[in-house]
């Protein structure tokens, strides 16, 4: 059976951080990840282009934090086209709603908050008929201690109960935000374990579920598979004595 390619469609190289996308993808690829997506905050620069970095595939993306649903759904149309991957930072429930009923949102992170974390019934229903994916970002995990880390658990198995009940897509990632954020697939895997999802859960939230997000947002007519795009076809070229023009 051939092993999984995996993935990880929340990547930051800014702010926090002064890492450059081609140190993030060598780690990336010493850690076994077929493919990254940079997806830094809206309005800290422009979104990177799509590239291979020795063998492994870079994604383009953005994270689009606002205090507006009005305005998240200006960004996310203005986006859509230019970008792989949409990510809307949540935490209200406005914000979050707004999200889920957004079919052009591929993934929504942070979506909890300290007085109410995790997703509820609603917004479930609402992520599935729109298939729009929710994170559950490990760095949570990794970066908590005491009784947050203990919190942060508790709402990860709450949200994990409601994505399979409602089939829910998911991703999992470490949102890193610099090199010493990121973690292995091996190592997502495990963390996942900790509030009970399975092995086979956690395979699928870093290798085909993002790859089906991809997918869906390049142009069947243009991807043909990981790696390799269509620039050119026949009726775009013209000759003239054998020559291309």
């Amino acid at each position: 059976m051939a092993r999984p390619a995996f993935y990880d469609l929340n990547v930051c190289s800014v702010p926090e951080g002064n890492d450059t996308v081609e140190k993030i993808a060598s780690l990336a690829k010493h850690f076994g990840f077929r493919g990254i997506a940079i997806t830094n905050p809206f309005g800290s620069c422009e979104p990177e282009r799509p590239a291979m970095f020795d063998d492994l595939e870079i994604f383009s993306g953005i994270e689009l934090e606002v205090n507006k649903a009005s305005r998240l759904h200006g960004l996310i149309g203005k986006y859509r086209k230019m970008v792989d991957v949409i990510v809307v930072h949540g935490g209200s429930e406005s914000i979050n709603r707004a999200a889920v009923e957004n079919s052009n949102v591929d993934i929504l992170s942070n979506f909890g908050s300290m007085k109410d974390n995790g997703i509820n019934h609603i917004l479930a229903r609402s992520a599935h008929d729109n298939n729009v994916a929710l994170s559950f970002d490990l760095g949570e995990i990794i970066c908590q201690r005491g009784g947050r880390r203990v919190r942060a658990l508790s709402n990860f198995r709450k949200d994990l109960k409601l994505i399979r009940k409602y089939d829910v897509p998911f991703v999992l990632t470490a949102n890193a935000r610099c090199c010493y954020d990121m973690r292995a697939p091996r190592e997502l895997i495990a963390l996942a374990g900790l509030f009970g999802m399975t092995r086979e859960e956690a395979i699928k939230g870093i290798s085909s579920i993002p790859e089906s997000i991809i997918k869906n947002n390049r142009p069947s007519d243009r991807y043909v598979f990981e790696g390799v795009e269509i620039v050119t076809t026949p009726q775009d070229c013209l000759f003239n004595g054998g020559e291309e023009k």
